[in-house]
Formats: C-alpha cells, structure tokens, sequence
C-alpha cells in the first residue's frame, strides 16, 4: 500500500502550525508559531490581533514544515485543515490557505474537527492506540467528555455548560495576578500549596456528564475578594492548589465514571489542559486502580498544532471523506457534524 503524505494547517486560535505526516501517525515535522508573548499583555488572545498574525505567520510556517520534511508540494497527496470550532477570523486564514493549496495542486481537501484533532493527538504518541476508548478534551475554550466509537465515529456523553476548564484556569490566575496563559501558571504555584485548605465546591451536576466551572471561578474570586476587604493576607499558592484540586477531582471522577458506565478499557486526554501535572497524575492512579489503560500526549501534541489535525485527517481521508472548495469556517462547529 502506497504512503499517504499530507500536509496539515492549524489556526482555530493563537497557533499558527503546518505539519506534515505520512500515514497520519508518523510526524515527519510540525511546525508551531506561537502568539502568547503577544496576547500576555492584553490577558488573553485578542481575535483580530490573532487574525493579522497568522496572515503574517501562514506561509513562512508552510514553507518550514515542508522543508524540514524534505518534501516537496508535489508530494503531497492531500491537505487538511482545522475548519472549526475556533475564531473566525483566525480559521479562516488556515482555510483559505489550504483551500488555495489544494486548487493549485489539484489534491483533496479534508476538513477537521478542532476537538477531533486533540483527541488524534493521542494516535501521535501511542501507535497501539485503537477505539473505543473514554476521551476526556479539556482546553481553554472546551471541556468534553467523548466517548470514541471509532475512527471519526463520537458520540459526546458531556460538555461544559458555561466556562471551559481552561478559561476557569485563566481567569482564577488573572484574579491572583500570575498574568496569562493560566494554566501552567497554576499548575505550578500549586505544588507549594496546600490543596485542603480551602474547600471550594464542586459541580457533579447529579448523574449528569456535563461540566459547570462558573459557580467554582465565583467562589474564589469571593473569597479574593473577602479576604481583601478584611485586610488579611491570601496565600496564593493554597488558593491555586486548592482550586486546582476542585477542577481535577470533577473531571477524573467523571471520566472514570464514564469508562466504567459504558465497559471501556481505556481512557485519553487531550487538549492544553491535558498538560496539568496534576491531572495526569490524579488519573494514572484512578485509572490503574480501576484496571484501566491511560493515555495522553506529550506536551508538544496538547496545545494547538498541525500535527494532530493532519493525524485526524488521515483517518477522515481513508474513510472516503473530502471536502469542497466551498468549505467555510464554522466557528461553532459541534464534534460529529460536518
């Protein structure tokens, strides 16, 4: 069977990444344009600022990827590209990129999932790894819970109904002036704190998969706020941990929940929360307590890349899909809707 080499664009959000693989597991370079050094000053990523980097950053980050793979445009037998959800603006730089692309070269063009990706990042690291398994998709702009079938094939047990976990990280690290992204920022301050010391709730939300944070964020940023106005001093760093351990012990006993429920053998994460020390931690031993095989990406497959949606693609290529040149942005794409 002949090689299928592909090259893959990612700029749902601050990333601007091209990577090209062959097979849709072997990475054969994947090429990342961060812009956190830019948005760190406004506390966040400003959309249209995001938009003019990556029409900036798109073709030199390309032309890298091919280069460092030693592979020439007429090598290529496809071209995929992330086509939502994300911002707008931002996606769509991607998707004319690759949509131009696949025009001049007279290749196919494979939309992907942005959460479809995340969860392909873990066929990057972990070539034994075959559905169904229990993903867990937690980053700043998403928190899910998918159960995955198959190859392309999901079914979401839960989401988030309000903030993603990792807007929740971002905003409690702005609350205690560690600046942005969150995060990393948290995950570390909280390993000098004491995760006990102050009890702020968790959201089970009864029998539900679904995720809820909001009512957690306003909890510390009460008691921020609290402490304040009684002039006495905050420890951050019990804070930080203390919140951290809010958030975690909701998303591992949820997941668990999740593999036992539905007879799975294995579980996943992704997603740039899927790098939290903590996290992984807390699930390796739930998992191996309950005879479970877990997996999750290193740490360059967590945050945005190209690397994954080109893993996703693959996978969406060989089962006979392609898409049109008419392909737009959809910046509130569902997982499983096309």
């Amino acid at each position: 069977m002949k090689d299928l080499i592909s090259l893959a664009i990612e700029t749902s959000c601050d990333e601007t990444s091209a990577a090209v693989l062959k097979n849709g597991r072997e990475v054969l370079s994947n090429i990342i344009m961060s812009q956190i050094d830019i948005h760190k000053k406004f506390g966040g990523v400003v959309p249209e600022v995001a938009s003019r980097n990556h029409v900036k950053d798109i073709n030199p980050v390309i032309i890298e990827a091919l280069e460092k793979a030693s592979i020439g445009f007429n090598d290529l037998d496809f071209v995929s590209v992330t086509y939502g959800p994300g911002l707008v603006g931002a996606l769509l730089i991607g998707l004319s990129s690759a949509k131009a692309l696949a025009y001049a070269l007279d290749i196919p063009l494979v939309g992907v999932h942005h959460i479809e990706g995340h969860i392909a990042g873990n066929y990057i690291a972990h070539k034994d790894l075959e559905p169904p398994f229990i993903c867990l998709v937690v980053s700043g702009g998403h928190t899910h819970l998918v159960k995955v079938e198959d190859y392309g094939k999901y079914e979401i047990l839960g989401k988030t109904r309000d903030d993603a976990a990792g807007e929740a990280y971002d905003k409690v690290a702005r609350s205690l002036g560690l600046g942005y992204p969150g995060g990393p920022l948290i995950d570390k301050l909280a390993k000098e704190g004491d995760k006990s010391a102050i009890k702020f709730p968790r959201t089970y939300l009864d029998d539900s998969y679904d995720f809820s944070f909001s009512g957690l964020k306003s909890a510390v940023l009460n008691y921020l706020n609290s402490m304040k106005m009684k002039e006495e001093e905050i420890n951050r760093a019990d804070v930080a941990a203390s919140f951290q351990e809010a958030v975690i012990e909701v998303l591992s006993n949820k997941a668990i929940r999740a593999a036992k429920e539905f007879s799975m053998t294995k579980i996943a994460i992704a997603g740039g929360v899927s790098a939290n020390s903590a996290l992984r931690e807390r699930l390796t031993i739930m998992a191996k307590e309950n005879n479970l095989e877990f997996y999750y990406p290193p740490m360059e497959l967590c945050t945005d890349n190209a690397a994954m949606i080109g893993s996703a693609g693959y996978y969406e290529y060989i089962r006979g899909y392609k898409s049109d040149l008419n392909l737009n942005a959809k910046p509130s794409l569902r997982l499983g809707q096309k």
